[in-house]
């Protein structure tokens, strides 16, 4: 993530006409460049970590195919990708591409409003995106999983997370917008089955875990009441350490999804004539009124 924040917001001093996004054309030049080049810095940056060579965009690929084969190609021999593994992670891309006015979004907006060029604007949301209350769901979810470690010890920690005086929390159930189930989990399920299936993890230790997890969740009166049901995060973070994706480069995939739709809220604010620079405002709540002794007797 820290590379992806200096790479990106390093865009801007080599295509200065994002400088000037008054203009349509540049604007969506900016805005296709940048979705564009996003594969190829989180493919690099996962490369640069491993020490391994850089594999070089295919015109031949289309977009998840060739951030695949960026990310797990190598000089040796030509990378065929899995069409199925493809289709995967396509859909992460997708469901997580937008996701109403949340944290990051807010701040590539707020960034924006002062008119940054949009590589700074996308740079500040990756760093606010970087903060594992916000992008770090997915991979807090498998930590938790690999912490359980094995469905026997399921009801050991449902009852922590009962528990108001354990810190254990159960990641992966519940919204902040979805008060019932995730409509993106119920696509995410299917895709986290059909990922396993094709390369014959379907005893996977972790799914059979997310699976009881789901079961007792959607059966216990507990999380039933209180609205816990699985979310996205639930079965992406699954799928992506199936098909090969360290939970270091998680947060980096998140990024790479979101920027279409933090492009298209930058757009869509730079595109409003009436738009002003954002001022968010405070109220203060602190020490009302005091009386101040006289200065002797103080």
């Amino acid at each position: 993530m820290a590379v992806m924040i200096g790479v990106v917001g390093a865009l801007s001093a080599f295509y200065h006409e994002a400088e000037d996004f008054s203009d349509v054309l540049h604007r969506n030049i900016s805005f296709n460049r940048i979705v564009a080049k996003m594969p190829s810095i989180v493919a690099l940056a996962y490369k640069y970590s491993r020490g391994e060579p850089f594999m070089y965009p295919r015109n031949d690929l289309d977009y998840t195919s060739n951030f695949m084969h960026m990310m797990f190609g190598t000089p040796c021999e030509k990378y065929e990708p899995n069409p199925v593994l493809v289709h995967a992670l396509d859909t992460i891309f997708t469901l997580h591409a937008d996701h109403e006015q949340n944290a990051s979004t807010s701040t590539v907006r707020l960034a924006g409003s002062s008119g940054a060029n949009p590589y700074a604007c996308i740079s500040a949301g990756i760093g606010c995106l970087w903060g594992p209350a916000h992008g770090g769901a997915n991979e807090a979810c498998l930590k938790m999983l690999e912490e359980i470690g094995d469905v026997s010890r399921v009801p050991e920690y449902i009852k922590r997370a009962k528990d108001k005086n354990d810190n254990f929390k159960l990641m992966g159930f519940g919204h902040r917008v979805y008060k019932n189930f995730d409509p993106r989990a119920k696509i995410m399920r299917k895709i986290c089955t059909d990922v396993l299936q094709e390369l014959g993890l379907e005893n996977d230790r972790l799914f059979k875990l997310a699976l009881e997890l789901e079961r007792i969740a959607l059966e216990d009166e507990y999380f039933i009441e209180k609205k816990l049901y699985p979310n996205v995060d639930f079965y992406s973070g699954i799928v992506q350490k199936a098909i090969g994706i360290p939970t270091e480069m998680f947060t980096c995939i998140f990024a790479l999804a979101r920027t279409v739709g933090w492009m298209a809220q930058w757009e869509e604010m730079i595109s409003d004539p009436e738009y002003k620079i954002g001022r968010p405002r405070q109220l203060y709540v602190g020490t009302p009124v005091r009386d101040v002794p006289a200065f002797d007797k103080r």
